[in-house]
């Protein structure tokens, strides 16, 4: 028997590939065939089946290609509807797996197809179980992303979860390995743990959805709450997920081409949007004007998902050398695959041309101390509300990255903005977007709060002062 996790650090994604006799099965794939093509061959072992737990809302599942090529039978949960063929599993169904069984156990709540997957030893011993987004390693999937105006509230759905933990996941064995979909960092739960698998004694132990003696009132009042709005590309990947997309070999091939100047040119004149994937560093020394920065070397596909509206928006790539494959596929996993390549030769290709770049200032936190007292100048924090609310330099404005790009906010040209995040990533995307809207007077804090907090000269909230 063989259960291999395979976790996707950007993404915080829990893909697995189970293999017994030669025959395997692959659960949650991303969108990307080779991973699963590769082990299969290095078993000499046939993909039969495909689980998955649900529609994913944060990343393209990769079934339908694994499907064409290997003949595999796609499971879904039941009432799981699809313009492809696949198998509508049945609560409780059993599917065999050389020596190995895997029962599906419908468990609504997170939506209303959510399935987990139980598996069967060679001696039919309950070994693990797949849980999706029902169950993580400390949370609980979020009930709001499957509501039906009309039909189907977050209240519903949270109750549907409180019932299927109850009912079909804690009866289970405590020595059951769980295995979620997702970890920390995913925006699919609230309070994930960094540790990818547990078990369902320690679970039961830990994780405060499943506390013995919690009424569904109060089950459904704890995952309700605090729950921030789902990123915008979530719905559109759901949708994505129920249909079959453009072959994933024709996205790659088209998104990793090397562009001539004058191709690159084109694109850009034709509102292709040039998308800076380098590092912030390299970004912040020079750049080419009116160029987005989300880098690879961060949470890339989620900050794409979140930032960028148009999912079907034309882009192009100044890419570090030796990462286009790399650029390509991670735009893919989250259905933007209207990448038309990278400008070969990158920035000095741009510079050979005659065209002028721009750069942005990065300071010592010492600017800060006289930036906070100027009238001229506005110190912003760009965190998440959670991180701003733990501790935060006194009376300075959160202004949470993902929620920039709607330009809810008044800027003034003449003010200088000192903008911060955690640690230096996050501010110089949304300094990038400034720029793009014509707000150039940016300087980037380097090392962002981190540095920041250890400045005696600066005061700083903690905790209770997140109105400051």
């Amino acid at each position: 028997m063989k259960v291999e996790q395979l976790y996707t650090k950007c993404l915080a994604q829990g893909a697995y590939y189970l293999e017994s006799e030669g025959v395997a099965a692959v659960i949650d794939p991303l969108r990307e065939t080779d991973p699963y093509l590769q082990m299969a061959k290095e078993d000499g072992a046939a993909i039969k089946y495909i689980f998955l737990t649900h529609f994913h809302a944060d990343f393209v599942s990769g079934q339908v290609d694994l499907a064409k090529k290997t003949g595999a039978t796609i499971v879904f949960g039941p009432g799981a509807k699809t313009e492809y063929s696949i198998h509508e599993g049945k609560d409780n169904e059993v599917f065999e797996l050389g020596k190995l069984r895997i029962q599906l156990l419908h468990t609504p709540g997170h939506t209303l197809e959510s399935s987990s997957y139980l598996l069967l030893d060679e001696e039919g011993k309950e070994h693990a179980v797949f849980t999706g987004d029902t169950l993580f390693i400390g949370d609980v999937g979020r009930p709001d992303l499957a509501v039906k105006q009309g039909t189907l509230t977050e209240e519903d759905l949270a109750k549907h979860l409180y019932h299927s933990l109850r009912n079909r996941i804690m009866t289970l064995s405590d020595d059951v390995i769980v295995y979620p979909a997702h970890g920390a960092g995913s925006a699919c739960g609230k309070n994930m743990s960094k540790e990818t698998f547990d078990s369902i004694g320690n679970q039961k132990k830990t994780n405060y959805a499943l506390r013995a003696d919690m009424t569904e009132q109060e089950f459904v009042d704890a995952v309700l709450d605090g729950l921030s709005a789902p990123p915008q590309y979530f719905p559109l990947n759901v949708m994505m997920n129920k249909t079959e997309n453009l072959d994933i070999d024709k996205i790659m091939e088209r998104g990793s081409t090397p562009l001539s100047y004058t191709d690159f040119m084109a694109f850009k004149e034709d509102g292709a949007l040039v998308l800076d994937v380098r590092h912030q560093k390299d970004f912040t020394e020079e750049h080419i004007p009116g160029s987005i920065f989300i880098g690879l070397n961060g949470q890339f596909a989620p900050w794409v998902g979140a930032l960028i509206k148009d999912i079907n928006q034309k882009i192009v790539l100044l890419v570090p050398e030796g990462k286009e494959e790399e650029a390509a596929m991670r735009l893919a996993r989250i259905g933007y695959d209207n990448s038309r390549g990278y400008l070969a030769g990158g920035i000095e290709t741009w510079k050979s041309k005659g065209n002028p770049t721009e750069s942005i200032s990065v300071q010592n936190n010492a600017v800060l101390e006289k930036a906070l007292v100027d009238e001229n100048a506005q110190v912003i924090d760009v965190r998440k509300p959670g991180e701003y609310n733990s501790s935060h330099i006194t009376d300075v404005e959160n202004r949470p990255l993902d929620l920039n790009i709607d330009s809810v906010y008044e800027w003034d040209k003449d003010k200088t903005y000192y903008i911060h995040c955690a640690g230096g990533y996050r501010s110089v995307i949304f300094e990038s977007i400034l720029k793009s809207k014509g707000i150039h007077n940016v300087i980037d804090i380097a090392g962002g709060y981190g540095a920041i907090k250890v400045n005696p000269n600066i005061s700083h909230c903690e905790n209770v002062c997140e109105n400051s």
